[in-house]
C-alpha cells in the first residue's frame, strides 16, 4: 500500500462528478453537504477553500501504454464488482486520450495497447474531461497528493464492507429510480444528510451525478481521516510522476 500524505482533522472535503454543466461539487460535511457547478475543472480548484481534498469520479493519470483492459486502476477494482463491472470503462493510453478525434484514438489506442483494441465511444467522450484534469495535476505538483480518483460503484462497494451494490443506478442509459434509493439508503445510514437528496438537483446534474459526488465526499472524508487503500496497492505514475490508483 502507498503512504498516504497526513492532513489535518479540519481540511476541507469535496466529491466530484463530471455532469452535462461541467463538473458538479459536494463539499462541506456530511451532515451540512453543499453543492456547487463549475464549468471547468481549474475553476473548481480555484473555487473551493484552500488545501481542499477532491476525491473525483474521473480517470487521473494516463500510461504510455496498457495491458488487459485498460489502465491498472481499472482492471483492479473490476473483480470487486460483480454484475456492476459494466461501469468501468476502459481507458486507453495518454496519446489516444490526448488524440483530436475518434478515428485517430483508435488508431493510437491500437498501437498502445496489449492485446490491441479501440476506444469505446463511453470512453472517449470522457477524454476532453480527462485532459482538464491532468493539465490541472501538471501545471501544479501540489494538488497531486490531494485530487484523487475514485470510482462512484466502487466507492459504494467499499462503504457496503466490500459488496458490490444489488440494483443497478441506470437501466437502458436512464436512471433507476430503486438503483438511487439504495445508494441513498447506504449514505444515509453512515452519516449522510438525507434532506440532500430531497430537494432538486441544479439545472444540468443530473440525479445520478448528485448521488455520484455525493458517494466521492464520503471518499474524501476517508482519505483525510486516513482510511483510503489504493486500487493497486502500489499506484503506478505516468511519464509526468502524476499517481495512477483508484482510492477507496
Amino acid at each position: 500500500m502507498s503512504r498516504q500524505t497526513t492532513f489535518a482533522s479540519d481540511t476541507p472535503i469535496c466529491g466530484v462528478d463530471g455532469c452535462r454543466a461541467g463538473w458538479v461539487a459536494v463539499h462541506g460535511t456530511l451532515a451540512e453537504p453543499r453543492i456547487s457547478v463549475f464549468y471547468d475543472f481549474a475553476g473548481l480548484i480555484a473555487g473551493l477553500e484552500p488545501g481542499t481534498i477532491v476525491a473525483v469520479d474521473m480517470p487521473i493519470g494516463l500510461p504510455a501504454r496498457v495491458t488487459g483492459g485498460g489502465r491498472g486502476p481499472e482492471q483492479a477494482i473490476r473483480p470487486f464488482l460483480g454484475q456492476r463491472q459494466s461501469s468501468v470503462f476502459s481507458i486507453p493510453a495518454r496519446s489516444a486520450v490526448e488524440a483530436t478525434d475518434y478515428r485517430a484514438a483508435c488508431e493510437a489506442s491500437l498501437a498502445t495497447s496489449d492485446p490491441p483494441r479501440k476506444v469505446s465511444k463511453q470512453a472517449f467522450h470522457l477524454f476532453p474531461k480527462i485532459l482538464e484534469i491532468d493539465s490541472c495535476l501538471r501545471a501544479d505538483e501540489e494538488l497531486r497528493a490531494r485530487v484523487i480518483e475514485c470510482h462512484p460503484e466502487f466507492s459504494f462497494c467499499v462503504l457496503n464492507r466490500m459488496r458490490p451494490m444489488e440494483t443497478p443506478k441506470k437501466i437502458k442509459g436512464r436512471v433507476n429510480p430503486e438503483g438511487i434509493a439504495e445508494r441513498v439508503a447506504l449514505l444515509t445510514s453512515l452519516g449522510f444528510t438525507a434532506d440532500f437528496f430531497r430537494n432538486p438537483a441544479p439545472r444540468g446534474v443530473a440525479a445520478d451525478d448528485r448521488l455520484d459526488a455525493a458517494v466521492n465526499l464520503m471518499i474524501a472524508a476517508r482519505h483525510r481521516d486516513g482510511q483510503t487503500r489504493t486500487w493497486p496497492e502500489v499506484p503506478g505514475r505516468d511519464i509526468y510522476g502524476i499517481p495512477t490508483a483508484i482510492h477507496g
